[in-house]
């Protein structure tokens, strides 16, 4: 099927990945890695995904100053133009803001997919059904859509979004948004029926998501909207220094999803993690017969449902282990619980403060 010459594609690739430190880290954060074995980095892997439904002119990265050369490596296709670097962090909001009223600048009847750069999807081909599902809904109407994703368990560590019944055909009204739910309220959202993980991958017209930050978030709108004559000339760079500068961080679940009356969600089934942690590395990663995940040079004895990762010139011998997560990278060597995402983000909190950035 041929691609949309109509459809760009927004990838936010400015984070860090500290739940995956110390494979990831601040210099080489978890959207630059490897982290499936496959070959491509999951940036890489998110950019073809998408090639199907756009050319590659219509591709934009947004992601950190810091990160620039990385981006430059891993998609040589790119030009500066369609790298998009923020001064700062101010979370998803500014970040759509400063791409949409860039693309609208230049092609204000654009139809923008905004998507994570660091999360898998399996089976791509139902991926791209789902999404063109929602490019034809919102052609024709200012409609904002969030791609969701039909749950498998009672999962806390996600958003939900509750869409009402009797909605017809594929597209959802959208009724509420919930933020991570305690497990008790988890098991009824998943009982329900009604309700799917918050996947944070957004589908609409350039101009329904500029007027709802118009309505919602006026400020953002306004800086960003009076440099428009500023975009893809020499004077943007010092030009969104100054916006950012001005502006809050704000996630747009927050800032604008929560509150429009527009919004409607596109239930799938693809085969989606975002990757947030170990242990979701462990549940789509091949496994040898104890529900081992490696990585390295090793050899276990009476060790099972473990993740080792290591350089490979370096033997790893591991012995008595369940449930663990071994991972020497550069500097580090981190031996904890692979589930206890709490006191993996502690240890990264104690190291900074113990030990400094250089582990970080």
């Amino acid at each position: 099927m041929k691609t949309n010459q109509n459809t760009f594609v927004i990838i936010m690739a400015g984070g860090v990945g500290s739940r995956f430190w110390p494979y990831s880290r601040r210099s080489h954060p978890k959207q630059f890695l490897d982290v499936l074995g496959v070959g491509k980095s999951l940036l890489q892997l998110t950019y073809y995904r998408f090639l199907s439904l756009c050319p590659k002119e219509n591709f934009y990265i947004v992601s950190n100053d810091a990160y620039y050369d990385l981006i430059k490596e891993q998609l040589p296709d790119l030009t500066d133009d369609q790298i998009l670097l923020e001064p700062n962090r101010r979370n998803t909001a500014p970040c759509i803001a400063y791409a949409s009223y860039k693309i609208a600048s230049k092609y204000p009847d654009a139809t923008t997919i905004v998507t994570p750069a660091d999360h898998a999807i399996f089976m791509e081909d139902e991926f791209t059904r789902t999404c063109r599902v929602a490019i034809d809904f919102v052609e024709t109407d200012n409609r904002l859509v969030t791609i969701g994703i039909k749950p498998s368990r009672p999962e806390t560590g996600y958003g939900y979004i509750q869409y009402k019944q009797g909605s017809n055909g594929e597209v959802k009204k959208v009724k509420t948004f919930t933020e991570k739910p305690q497990l008790e309220l988890a098991m009824t959202f998943f009982e329900s029926g009604d309700f799917v993980w918050n996947a944070g991958i957004f589908i609409w017209k350039t101009t329904s998501i500029i007027e709802a930050f118009e309505k919602y978030l006026p400020e953002i709108a306004e800086t960003f909207n009076v440099i428009s004559d500023q975009y893809y000339s020499d004077k943007e760079k010092e030009k969104i220094a100054w916006a950012y500068a001005r502006t809050k961080a704000i996630s747009i679940d927050y800032g604008v999803m929560e509150k429009a009356e527009n919004v409607y969600v596109v239930p799938g089934e693809f085969g989606w993690s975002d990757l947030g942690s170990w242990n979701s590395l462990h549940e789509y990663h091949d496994k040898d017969k104890n529900g081992n995940v490696l990585d390295g040079n090793t050899i276990l004895y009476g060790s099972s449902e473990c993740i080792i990762r290591s350089p490979k010139d370096k033997l790893v011998v591991v012995q008595g282990l369940e449930g663990y997560l071994v991972a020497d990278c550069d500097n580090v060597l981190m031996i904890c619980k692979k589930d206890d995402e709490k006191m993996i983000r502690s240890i990264v909190s104690d190291v900074k403060a113990e030990k400094g950035e250089k582990y970080i």
